[in-house]
């Protein structure tokens, strides 16, 4: 699949529910948000029905997200039914990793290959603030356990908090020198309650390697400006959408878990896909990266015109 830009995409994120077992202070509002009903969710087949849609249109790569996808019943299940689709080579899953440890073994049985597991502090009393009630030995044991069951170059994604956790830079890349994990830190975005958040919030990503001199640039991967240092076992990225737009090297699409395709995460344009038969899913698919724009318009001024929180549209 080719877009309007030239741009060729591959990358299917797929939102299974809404719903997580952690309320992170940037992604939903303190006093909750309306949660859809089980009716309103995509099953498993029509999830699958997408994937296969999708994938004889050219996707490869389909990531199972949420809210956490880790609360869906019956999700190892679902991870092998979209595994056996024809075409996909990858699926990957982004979890906070906090319920992930008594299943680890069985989704990557399943077909799981790879993993991004959500990471913003390495202190306990803070990651609870962060999320909201979650635990931080929860979702380390998730880490330990995503190891020992073969998973291999988990990615850790930590999201730059001006006066959060931006003091914990060198802290959290250094889960790389040991083991061969990919830690990545991402500009805050101002989409969701972050929307209304004080511009000191938005940290750019160059203090990462302002904190860490010692890191060399090794290229790129996706989105992510790939660092490492000599000696380390795994690498740093650095993901900015804010300071260092990357639209032009943008591959997926996402479809939110009650089926409406969003072909930029912050733009509002969104196409209904429930309902549909495999022809109509293919010309909806097609219609959708026709219409994905060049770029999002989010600057130090503007926030993201999406209508929806992250928890509805998967990190």
């Amino acid at each position: 699949m080719i877009d309007g830009q030239g741009r060729q995409i591959g990358y299917l994120r797929l939102s299974v529910t809404d719903r997580c077992n952690c309320r992170c202070t940037y992604c939903m509002a303190e006093g909750g948000v309306p949660m859809l009903g089980h009716a309103d969710i995509l099953s498993f087949e029509e999830l699958t029905a997408i994937v296969r849609a999708a994938a004889e249109l050219g996707v490869t790569k389909v990531r199972l997200t949420g809210g956490e996808p880790l609360v869906r019943r019956g999700i190892v299940d679902l991870v092998r039914m979209v595994a056996a689709v024809p075409g996909v080579a990858e699926v990957a899953m982004t979890t906070n990793a906090c319920l992930l440890a008594p299943v680890a073994a069985e989704l990557r049985e399943a077909g799981l290959t790879r993993l991004n597991v959500s990471l913003d502090t390495l202190r306990a009393d803070r990651y609870e603030k962060i999320t909201r009630g979650g635990r931080l030995e929860d979702a380390l044991a998730g880490l330990e356990a995503a190891r020992a069951a073969g998973f291999e170059h988990t990615k850790i994604n930590c999201v730059l908090m001006g006066g959060v956790n931006d003091d914990e830079v060198a802290d959290v890349a250094g889960l790389a020198k040991g083991e061969p994990y990919d830690v990545r830190f991402i500009e805050l975005m101002p989409i969701g309650p972050a929307a209304t958040w004080r511009q000191g919030s938005f940290v750019s990503a160059d203090v990462v390697t302002e904190t860490l001199p010692e890191l060399r640039f090794i290229g790129r991967e996706g989105v992510a400006e790939l660092y490492q240092a000599k000696s380390w076992a795994g690498c740093v990225g650095l993901i900015r959408p804010m300071s260092h737009k990357f639209c032009d090297g943008c591959s997926r699409i996402r479809v939110t878990a009650d089926g409406r395709l969003k072909p930029c995460l912050h733009s509002a344009a969104e196409i209904g896909l429930r309902g549909l038969g495999h022809d109509e899913l293919l010309a909806a698919l097609r219609a959708g990266i026709a219409a994905k724009p060049k770029y999002h318009h989010m600057d130090e001024n503007h926030a993201s015109e999406s209508a929806r929180d992250m928890n509805e549209i998967g990190g």
